[in-house]
């Protein structure tokens, strides 16, 4: 009797724990995927096989549609990704470093995120509904972190006061339009001279 009671209070136990295993499951591999797929483009761009990403994840292609049964959920979750990782950025820098470095060090990492998906230019302006939206919102996210660094800059004296988040986050994607035979290193070069630009006019208008 005792046993048998034994048993039934176990079974729901055990029931109660794939659910969880799963979710559990589930969680880790859509990371490994998200992270696979953000390796990916870098070297075979937006368009890489299923099974590159996949291979790299881990996981199965099967595993791979369950998550993202089209391309177009995997290149928007990439990019809402690292949307978030450069907004989550913008504040730990500030906080830790001087406010011409901060700006500095989170115009590098916006540069890494926009220069390192390949075809990504082309993919956000082929016509596919599913990214109509996706320019507007990565603007929209990223103004107010890039446009509090400037103004931080800017009150410092160390860059010029009139250039707004949206100005910038245009100019560097236009930079990271990569050159005939040129790698990422050339957009961090041009926008690297872009920040040398806005330090040479402050420092002109303090001269003067």
């Amino acid at each position: 009797m005792t046993d048998t009671t034994a048993g039934i209070a176990d079974g729901p136990e055990r029931s109660a724990g794939t659910p969880r295993r799963r979710r559990v499951d589930a969680q880790r591999n859509g990371g490994a995927l998200l992270h696979a797929a953000k390796t990916v483009f870098v070297t075979s761009g937006v368009d890489a096989p299923a099974k590159e990403i996949a291979d790299l994840a881990g996981v199965g292609v099967g595993t791979l549609y369950r998550h993202f049964p089209l391309r177009s959920d995997l290149v928007i979750a990439v990019l809402e990704h690292e949307v978030d990782g450069c907004i989550e950025a913008g504040r730990t820098l500030s906080s830790s470093n001087e406010p011409l470095e901060a700006l500095t060090k989170w115009l590098n990492q916006y540069t890494e995120f926009v220069a390192t998906k390949r075809g990504l230019a082309a993919a956000l302006h082929s016509g596919d509904p599913a990214f109509d939206g996706l320019p507007a919102y990565l603007l929209r996210r990223l103004d107010p972190v890039l446009t509090e660094l400037l103004e931080k800059a800017a009150s410092a004296g160390a860059i010029r006061d009139d250039v707004s988040g949206d100005d910038l986050l245009r100019a560097v994607a236009h930079l990271c339009v990569t050159a005939p035979g040129e790698g990422v290193d050339f957009s961090r070069r041009m926008v690297a001279l872009l920040v040398d630009g806005l330090r040479l006019h402050a420092r002109a208008m303090a001269d003067t």
